[in-house]
């Protein structure tokens, strides 16, 4: 497989493809076996993956401690990201902006992570009772103290973007980001361009959806969050399902398969997005990484965007009390 090709955080230059740690430790069900989850890290390495995502939140720090003791031969080598803010609790997931929490928080993660310094620390979500000026003035002290290289912001609006920026400059946001999660189109990708913000696109195979082969909901594991998401319960995912033959067709067209396709789509929009898909197996990384190989034409894409987008897909990709934890600005259709 070709490197990676850059792409550029705070004026550093990582892989156009990270990786998204989270669903090693949490979200979806049952993780893997730590040694399988290992294997498939340093299967990343191997294959020029340079960004690796995880934050304190995910497995509630056991995602860090993975990191830390799987990736520490490398870690000169490569791009680090965690997160803040957002962490476990007594086993209850809690947001907390204040500064004091972001400061103990990123001595934690240092520890697990076996790193002197963060090179990407993001606030995982602003804590509505905290003004982002003072979340954001933590994380600079942060900065100052030698502990984090740059500053990054999760789920957030334009808005709250250029308030957050003029405290210090935010290196990067990260938000969803798919075929079927147009909502950075409204106004934060293009702030992200004119600040000099990358854009870290979480979940650009739509939590599997855009694979082809999505999960069937009735299977879904008791833990796997997307049980609480609409567009994986009916009515909605059958309607969604709907759109897997045609966008099958397309990709074979392109010469891909389906997830390729909508990773080339995210690589083909704009210079400054940074896709980083997650998954446990070595296969499908193998398989994602090839999408940097994938060239679109025009009517491709014009017939790709006009088959999933937020008014052919169907249901709101939050729930209500999730929908309430965010500050993206939202599309009709989520």
């Amino acid at each position: 497989m070709e490197p990676l090709r850059a792409r550029v955080i705070a004026g550093r230059p990582i892989g156009q493809l990270g990786l998204g740690c989270m669903n090693l430790s949490h979200a979806y069900g049952t993780p893997p076996a730590a040694q399988q989850a290992a294997q498939l890290l340093r299967r990343a390495i191997d294959l020029g993956v340079t960004h690796f995502d995880t934050a304190a939140l995910y497995g509630f720090g056991s995602n860090e401690t993975l990191l830390g003791a799987t990736l520490a031969p490398f870690r000169g080598h490569i791009h680090l990201a965690s997160k803040c803010g957002m962490t476990g609790v007594d086993g209850r997931r809690v947001i907390d902006g204040r500064p004091e929490t972001l400061r103990r928080t990123c001595l934690e993660s240092l520890a697990r992570l076996r790193t002197e310094i963060i090179d990407l620390y993001y606030l995982h979500r602003w804590d509505r009772s905290v003004p982002i000026e003072d979340s954001v003035g933590a994380l600079a002290k942060l900065i100052a103290a030698g502990h984090v290289r740059a500053i990054g912001l999760c789920e957030v609006s334009a808005a709250t973007l250029r308030r957050a920026h003029a405290i210090h400059p935010i290196a990067a946001v990260q938000s969803e980001y798919s075929l079927w999660t147009r909502n950075p189109e409204v106004a934060v990708l293009d702030e992200c361009r004119r600040l000099g913000a990358a854009f870290v696109a979480f979940s650009p195979l739509a939590r599997g959806f855009l694979s082809g082969e999505p999960p069937d909901p009735a299977a879904l594991l008791p833990k796997d969050i997307r049980r609480d998401m609409p567009r994986f319960t009916e009515p909605h995912f059958s309607a969604n399902a709907r759109l897997l033959s045609p966008l099958r067709t397309l990709a074979s067209e392109a010469g891909c398969a389906p997830a390729q396709l909508a990773l080339a789509w995210l690589l083909h929009k704009a210079p400054h997005v940074i896709p980083i898909p997650g998954t446990t197996s070595i296969g499908h990384l193998e398989q994602n990484l090839g999408a940097q190989s994938v060239r679109l034409d025009g009517a491709l894409v014009a017939r790709l965007e006009a088959l999933i987008n937020s008014t052919t897909v169907s249901g709101a990709r939050y729930n209500a009390a999730t929908q309430a934890e965010i500050d993206t600005e939202e599309l009709a259709g989520g």
